[in-house]
């Protein structure tokens, strides 16, 4: 007999480790971002957008994790 919920589980637990490493990139793409806009004279309207969606999506995958109960600043 197959362990269903053994496969369920490492599923589960790659899934939860691909929303982990989602999570650091998206952070430190909005922290790369946040540097070069904080650093410019005259930020461009297409430059402050994409910090506005990197930013969005970043607590997105926070409050996903918050929900899988996992701890994504670990």
């Amino acid at each position: 007999m197959i362990d269903l919920f053994g496969k369920r589980r490492a599923i589960k637990k790659d899934m939860d480790r691909e929303l982990l490493l989602n999570i650091k990139k998206m952070k430190h793409e909005w922290e790369t971002l946040n540097t070069i806009i904080e650093q410019s004279i005259e930020p461009s309207e297409d430059g402050l957008k994409d910090l506005a969606v990197v930013k969005a999506k970043y607590f997105y995958l926070l409050r996903e994790a918050r929900y899988r109960g996992i701890n994504a600043l670990s």
